[in-house]
C-alpha cells in the first residue's frame, strides 16, 4: 500500500532557534483543553487520595507492592499491569491510523506541559510578537523582571510535577513532610532535583525539539498511516494561488498569505508546504485559519482533518482492515487484561517439599514428608488463613490449621504431612488450599513413599 510521503521543510517563527508560539482560541483549542485540563487536575490530584488510610495510587517498590485505585497488587500481577501498556499502546495505534497524531496534540504529556509552560510564558512576557521584537534587545528593566518572573514560575511548576510524580512512589504526605523539615534523604532529594530539571529542559527550553528528534512515534509514524488516515490538511486546490487580504481576482485561492497557521504551529512548520512529520496534528492551524475564513466571509476548511483520499475527492471508509485489524487487538487486549483483574489473587501460597530428606518416620512408625509452606497476603487486611489439605485418605497433614499474618503481611510455617495406609502408591498428588474467607488459594504438591 503506498504511503504518504513525508519531508522536512524550514520553519519561519524561529529567532536564534526559538520558536515563540502564538496562542490562539477555536474548536480544537477548546477540545484539547478539555481533554488535557482533566488530565492535568488527575495528575495533581490522585496522588493526594486516600482509602482508610491507605494511597489510592501508590507504586511501592520498597514493599513490592502496587496500590492501583484501591486495589492492592504484588510483584505476580505485573503481567497486569503490562497489559494495561499494551491496551494504551494499541489505542495510541488505533487513533494513529484513523486521525494521525492526535495523542501526540492532545493527550501527550510532552504536548500538555509544553502549552502549560507557552501560557506562563505569555503571561509574564507578553504575546509572541513582543517576545519576538524582544529577542535581540538587551534585557534590562521590565523586561528582566518579566524574564526572571517567567523561569522562577517554570521552575516552581517543574518542582510541583516533580514533587508529584514522586508522591506516586512514595506517599506524597511523608515527602512533602519530609521536604518542609528538611529531613528528605539524599536519593530522594537527587531524584526530585533531576526530575524537575527534566521537566523544565523539556517543557521550557527544547519543546518542540522533543517531538521532533526525541521521540520516536515522530519517526515511524508514516508506517501507520495510510490513504485513509484524517491528518492536519491544507487544501492547495481551494488555497492557491495565495494572495493579500485586499486582493482579488477569479484566479486567487482562499489563503490571504496571513501566516497565523504557522505563528500558532507549535512545532514551527507551515502546514501549507504538505505533510511532514514535525506536525502533531494539534488542531492550531485549523482554528487560526477558521478565525481568517470566518473574517474574509469564506468556507472554514481550508486547513483541516482530512485523509490523501478525501483530498483528491475519493471515498474515504471509515472502518478499513488496518484499522479494524488494530480495534481487534485493542479489544482483545482490554478483554484479557479485565478477565486477569477479576480473576486475581490477594494471596500469594508456595509450597516447597524438603528435597534433602525424602521421607522419615514419626514416632508412630508413620511415614512422613516435609513442606515449607509460604504465604504472602497481597490485601493487608488479610490476617488469618485456613490452611487445609486435599489427597488420598490415608494422608493427614502435622501443623497449625490457622496461621497469623506477621505485620510484613507474610508467614511461613513447616508441616509434616504422614501417611496411615500403607497400601498406598509410591507416588501420590495432592493439594495444599489456603482460605482466607474471601480467596481460596491452591497449590498442588506430592508425596512420596518409600517402603519399610
Amino acid at each position: 500500500m503506498q504511503q504518504i510521503p513525508t519531508r522536512t521543510v524550514s520553519t519561519t517563527t524561529a529567532v536564534g532557534g526559538k520558536i515563540h508560539v502564538r496562542l490562539t482560541r477555536g474548536y480544537f483549542q477548546n477540545l484539547r483543553r478539555l481533554i488535557s485540563g482533566p488530565m492535568l487536575m488527575m495528575y495533581f490530584a490522585l496522588v493526594w487520595v486516600q482509602i482508610d488510610g491507605q494511597p489510592w495510587l501508590l507504586f511501592d517498590f520498597a514493599s513490592r507492592r502496587i496500590m492501583l485505585f484501591g486495589t492492592h497488587m504484588a510483584w505476580h500481577d505485573l503481567p497486569l499491569m503490562a497489559g494495561l501498556m499494551i491496551a494504551g499502546t494499541c489505542l495510541m495505534f488505533f487513533a494513529a491510523v484513523a486521525w494521525g497524531r492526535v495523542w501526540c496534540g492532545f493527550a501527550c504529556p510532552q504536548s500538555i506541559w509544553s502549552w502549560l509552560f507557552i501560557r506562563i510564558e505569555t503571561l509574564t512576557e507578553g504575546r509572541a510578537a513582543t517576545r519576538r521584537r524582544q529577542e535581540d534587545q538587551a534585557l534590562t528593566g521590565t523586561p528582566l523582571a518579566r524574564r526572571i518572573a517567567k523561569h522562577s514560575l517554570w521552575i516552581l511548576a517543574s518542582l510541583v510535577t516533580a514533587m508529584t510524580f514522586t508522591g506516586y512512589f512514595i506517599p506524597i504526605r511523608e515527602l512533602v513532610s519530609d521536604l518542609l523539615n528538611l529531613q528528605m534523604g539524599l536519593a530522594t532529594a537527587s531524584w526530585l532535583i533531576i526530575m524537575s530539571a527534566l521537566t523544565y529542559f523539556n517543557a521550557g527550553l527544547v519543546r518542540e525539539k522533543v517531538c521532533t528528534h526525541m521521540c520516536p512515534y515522530a519517526r515511524f509514524q508514516g508506517v501507520m498511516f495510510d490513504s485513509d488516515t484524517r491528518t492536519v490538511s491544507y487544501d492547495a486546490a481551494r488555497g492557491e494561488p495565495r494572495r493579500g487580504v485586499r486582493e482579488k481576482g477569479s484566479d486567487a485561492g482562499d489563503c490571504v498569505d496571513c501566516d497565523l497557521c504557522v505563528q500558532v504551529c507549535p512545532t514551527g512548520i507551515d502546514i501549507r508546504d504538505g505533510l511532514q512529520y514535525e506536525c502533531i496534528d494539534c488542531g492550531a492551524c485549523i482554528d487560526a485559519c477558521d478565525t481568517v475564513m470566518d473574517k474574509i466571509k469564506r468556507p472554514r476548511g481550508l486547513i483541516a482533518f482530512r485523509s490523501e483520499n478525501q483530498q483528491q475527492n475519493n471515498a474515504s471508509p471509515v472502518l478499513r482492515p488496518r484499522l479494524a485489524g488494530y480495534g481487534m487487538i485493542l479489544f482483545v487486549t482490554i478483554a484479557a487484561v479485565v478477565y486477569g483483574f477479576q480473576n486475581r489473587n490477594n494471596l500469594l501460597l508456595e509450597v516447597l517439599r524438603d528435597r534433602n530428606t525424602i521421607t522419615h518416620t514419626n514416632a508412630l512408625g508413620e511415614l512422613c514428608n516435609s513442606y515449607l509452606v509460604k504465604l504472602e497476603a497481597i490485601d493487608p487486611t488479610i490476617e488469618q488463613v485456613k490452611l487445609t489439605l486435599q489427597g488420598p485418605a490415608g494422608l493427614y497433614l502435622t501443623g497449625p490449621a490457622q496461621l497469623t499474618m506477621e505485620a510484613s503481611g507474610s508467614t511461613e510455617q513447616t508441616y509434616q504431612l504422614c501417611n496411615r495406609d500403607p497400601d498406598l502408591p509410591i507416588r501420590s498428588e495432592i493439594t495444599f488450599i489456603a482460605d482466607t474467607g474471601s480467596d481460596l488459594v491452591s497449590k498442588p504438591g506430592i508425596f512420596l513413599q518409600a517402603s519399610h
